[in-house]
C-alpha cells in the first residue's frame, strides 16, 4: 500500500514537500488548508480544505484515510493547529515532525523591539511613532484597534476584517516583495515605524532591510512556542530526511 503523509500547509515549504513527496513511488500525500485565502498557489498531490473539528476531528480523520505521518508546515503563528496536531496525532499513535523555517535576528544597524504578543506590540507603538505599517495579517488588527492618533496602512493579500484601527490606510497586495517594492511603500505611505511577525525566511525579509536602510523602528512579535515534546526541522530537506525519505525520489 502507498505510505500516506498528511501535510498540514499553507506556507511555501509545504507546497515544496508537496511536490517532493508527490513525485515519489509508493507515497501518496494529501495537503490541508484552512481555507482562508481565496486563491491559493498550486499544490502536488491530494487537496483537502478546511478544519477537522479540533484535535479530536483530525484524529479521527488520521485513522480513517489510514495517514502514516503528520508534517505540519503551517505558519509559525499557527499555534491552534499546531497544538491540535500534537493533541492528534499522539490520540492516534501517528508520528509528527513540526517544518519551521528559522527566525529572523537582527544585525548591527537594526533597531528592533522584541513583544511577546501583538497586545505588548501595539503597547509599543505610541513611544516609536506616528505612521505604522502592519504587516502581522488580515485577521489581527484587534489589538491595535484601541489606537488613535497613530495612522495604520495596513498591507494584506485579501481585505482585512473587524476590529480594525480608526485610522487606516489598506493596501492590497501579495508578495513576494523586493527591497525597492518596500521602500517605495515606506516613502509613499511616510512610514516611520513597522510592525511585523517573526515569520522567518527570505520572501517576506525584504521589508527589515527597507527599515533598516530608513533607519525606522521595527516591533518584532515573537513566535509562540511549540507543544512540548514536538520535534522541529528548519527546512524541507530535514521533514524528508525525517520521513526516511531524503535520498532521489
Amino acid at each position: 500500500m502507498p505510505r500516506h503523509i498528511l501535510v498540514l500547509g499553507g506556507t511555501t515549504e509545504a507546497r515544496h514537500l508537496a511536490a517532493e513527496l508527490a513525485g515519489r513511488p509508493g507515497t501518496r500525500v494529501t495537503t490541508s488548508l484552512a481555507g482562508r485565502v481565496a486563491r491559493p498557489g498550486a499544490v502536488a498531490g491530494d487537496v483537502r480544505v478546511g478544519g477537522f473539528g479540533g484535535a479530536d476531528g483530525l484524529a479521527d480523520w488520521l485513522r480513517a484515510q489510514d495517514v502514516d505521518a503528520v508534517v505540519d508546515a503551517t505558519h509559525p503563528f499557527a499555534a491552534t493547529i499546531t497544538a491540535n496536531a500534537a493533541r492528534a496525532t499522539a490520540a492516534a499513535g501517528r508520528p509528527l515532525v513540526v517544518l519551521r523555517r528559522p527566525g529572523w535576528h537582527p544585525g548591527p544597524l537594526d533597531r528592533w523591539h522584541w513583544a511577546a504578543s501583538l497586545t505588548e506590540a501595539a503597547e509599543l507603538l505610541p513611544d516609536l511613532g506616528r505612521r505604522v505599517l502592519l504587516t502581522t495579517g488580515r485577521m489581527d488588527l484587534a489589538a491595535f484597534a484601541h489606537l488613535e492618533g497613530l495612522h495604520f496602512v495596513v498591507r494584506s493579500v485579501e481585505p482585512a476584517e473587524p476590529p480594525m484601527p480608526p485610522d487606516m490606510t489598506q493596501v492590497l497586495a501579495r508578495g513576494p516583495f523586493t527591497v525597492a517594492d518596500e521602500l517605495e511603500l515606506l516613502r509613499e505611505h511616510r512610514v516611520d515605524v513597522l510592525v511585523t511577525k517573526d515569520s522567518g525566511g527570505e520572501a517576506t525579509a525584504a521589508k527589515l532591510t527597507a527599515a533598516r536602510e530608513r533607519g525606522l523602528p521595527v516591533v518584532v512579535v515573537r513566535r509562540p512556542p511549540l507543544p512540548a515534546g514536538v520535534t522541529a526541522v528548519p527546512g524541507v530537506p530535514e521533514a524528508l530526511a525525517w520521513l526516511d525519505l531524503d535520498g532521489p525520489g
